[in-house]
């Protein structure tokens, strides 16, 4: 009982300085320390992520450029001599800018489904959920650095393709080159994000790329007008979200798009930031319920 009420008259004394309160070093149990957004903790996470693909960059940046030049290479070769041309361009100008969306897009999936999946899998799960991250900065840190690699992707693929002889870009309408590659970037950034949440091992993962992101890349006219196809398919096309992000980028070369008048752009822009909001919302509550990560 003595040396409790020495302690406690220490503490007394250690909590006045000149008859005025001295501030805790450490808060009360239960008062949050960091208010607001976690600005060091969000910068760490992003950094961490751009670092993780950055250190193997052979297979993430330069391979799907490669890859994608050799898409541009056989079409080209396949179609473009025999004169065919789509809305009074060389076929090469038509895909190229299909290509290049469609690679960002690929890659931001890529990197945002690896996040999660590979911390379940290695144990290390705890690194990112036991941080002061809110599910707010946990998904953003994550989607901002898939679009950071989809962008270097980006770029370094449309470097190749300007190097590359008979095929030319223009940016005939810049807001719709950089509004529609954001637009996908960031919607297979959170598709990739639910995908990690919900696989348990990377079976699941590639079943996903496979099965769902491949077959929408490939059928939302990246290497054809949907005008060659039936009205129904045509009608199937204009559900595909892929459709309007290609078709919207294509748009900021080309001036031209499957999309039609340049109103219904702006409409199709209008309706990609609001169907990403949605999907984001959807993507944050997963997060935050925990599942498939806390229990």
């Amino acid at each position: 009982m003595a040396q409790q009420a020495n302690l406690a008259d220490t503490r007394s004394k250690q909590s006045t300085h000149n008859g005025a309160p001295v501030p805790d070093r450490f808060a009360q149990r239960g008062v949050p320390v960091i208010t607001g957004i976690n600005r060091v903790g969000l910068w760490s996470l992003y950094i961490k992520e751009v670092r993780r693909f950055l250190k193997v960059q052979t297979q993430t940046i330069w391979a799907p450029a490669i890859t994608t030049l050799l898409f541009l290479v056989i079409f080209t070769v396949a179609l473009g001599r025999s004169g065919h041309g789509v809305y009074g361009y060389p076929f090469g100008d038509f895909v190229a800018p299909g290509l290049i969306v469609m690679g960002m897009m690929q890659n931001s999936f890529a990197n945002s489904s690896f996040s999660l999946l590979a911390g379940k899998i290695q144990g290390t799960i705890i690194d990112l959920l036991m941080p002061p991250l809110s599910e707010g900065e946990l998904m953003t840190g994550i989607v901002a650095a898939a679009v950071t690699r989809a962008l270097l992707v980006g770029c370094t693929v449309a470097a190749a393709m300007w190097l590359y002889p008979n095929v030319h870009l223009h940016a005939v309408e810049p807001w719709a080159i950089v509004w529609f590659g954001l637009m996908g970037a960031i919607l297979l950034a959170l598709m990739g994000l639910l995908a990690s949440i919900w696989a348990e091992k990377f079976d699941h993962n590639a079943a996903v790329t496979n099965f769902v992101i491949a077959p929408l890349s490939l059928l939302s006219g990246t290497f054809y007008t949907i005008d060659h196809l039936h009205g129904v398919f045509q009608t199937i096309s204009r559900f595909n979200p892929f459709f309007y992000i290609i078709s919207g980028f294509r748009y900021g070369f080309l001036g031209q798009s499957d999309i039609g008048s340049a109103q219904a752009i702006v409409w199709a822009a209008v309706g990609l930031g609001v169907f990403n909001a949605a999907f984001g919302l959807l993507v944050y509550r997963v997060l935050r319920s925990g599942w498939n990560l806390k229990s």
